[in-house]
């Protein structure tokens, strides 16, 4: 009688977690509402083209080193040197340009942080450290590698170097349709591929994953390679984007690509989450942003709210996992 009640207690707890989960998705649809009609109301500039151009372009960071972060945080992993990759990139694909053809260099660049990425890879996957502690080492030693290639700042002299981070294809920045792009590849990878199906479910169990007959730390490697590879577009990206390169770039970018996964549903032990809903957490973010800039936040007030966006939206969905 008791195993027959527990049955009954345990399936209606099952079918109480998609109500949870549409009405926590369903709260952060109306915050974004209530952003957009604030910011679209309280000030003239918001809907000018200028912003939403800008708004736009200021996105694409975010965007790909969450795209990145999501993969990782899949399998239950966290890379935390993704600004760090931005900075070395960035200024590397500044220092090449000079010498060498600007999309050469730019994909040498982005090459470097496929290789940042890969030796992440290496030491979680294979020599099974933990990820937390093998990328905070990154984010320090990658860093100091940046500085290393250039304790200042580089400005490219190449007209050419702008282009990806400045040309716009109509109303919309090459560099925007270039992120959506990655955001689209990455969802048919993790949805219609054997080795993405294979990434979502390590986080899930690893285990049973490992019993199945899938290498388990290839296909970890292969989270921490594409983390790299974007988080090295990211700073070839910005640098394009600013016109000029610095060393110092980048600092806690990796708190608004994990906040962007939190948001939109990444469960940061892994096993659960979604490209579309990581597109809706860089767009708030982004919105965020925007709105706080236009009101004249300082910068560190912004911080302090992603920090205390990720402690709630960890908290709104933490039933969810019960």
């Amino acid at each position: 009688m008791d195993q027959r009640t527990q049955d009954v207690g345990d399936v209606r707890e099952q079918r109480r977690v998609p109500s949870r989960n549409l009405l926590i998705n369903g709260g952060f649809a109306v915050a974004f509402v209530v952003l957009l009609v604030v910011a679209a109301t309280s000030t003239d500039s918001f809907l000018t083209d200028d912003n939403l151009t800008n708004l736009l372009r200021q996105s694409v960071t975010t965007g790909l080193l969450a795209l990145g972060m999501l993969m990782v945080i899949l399998t239950g992993g966290i890379d935390l040197s993704v600004g760090s990759v931005v900075a070395l990139t960035g200024i590397m694909a500044a220092g090449l340009a000079e010498g060498l053809p600007v999309p050469v260099a730019m994909l040498a660049a982005i090459g470097i942080g496929g290789v940042c990425g890969a030796v992440n890879g290496v030491l979680v996957a294979h020599f099974r450290l933990a990820p937390f502690v093998v990328t905070l080492a990154a984010l320090t030693t990658i860093r100091g590698l940046a500085y290393v290639y250039s304790e200042t700042p580089i400005t490219p002299t190449e007209i050419n170097f702008l282009t990806l981070g400045t040309e716009l294809l109509g109303p919309i920045p090459v560099a925007t349709l270039l992120m959506v792009v990655a955001f689209a590849l990455a969802w048919l990878f993790l949805t219609r591929t054997t080795a993405g199906r294979a990434i979502v479910a390590i986080g899930g169990n690893r285990e049973a994953v490992r019993l199945a007959g899938i290498n388990v730390p290839r296909h970890v490697l292969l989270t921490y390679v594409i983390s790299g590879l974007l988080a090295g577009l990211a700073g070839v990206i910005l640098a394009s984007r600013v016109g000029i390169a610095q060393p110092s770039v980048g600092m806690a970018l990796e708190l608004n690509a994990i906040a962007a996964c939190v948001i939109g549903g990444a469960r940061l032990s892994g096993g659960r989450g979604s490209v579309p809903g990581t597109f809706a957490g860089v767009v708030l973010l982004a919105l965020i942003d925007n709105l706080l800039t236009l009101h004249d936040v300082q910068s560190y007030w912004q911080q302090v709210l992603k920090g205390l966006i990720i402690v709630a939206v960890v908290l709104a969905r933490r039933r969810e996992d019960a």
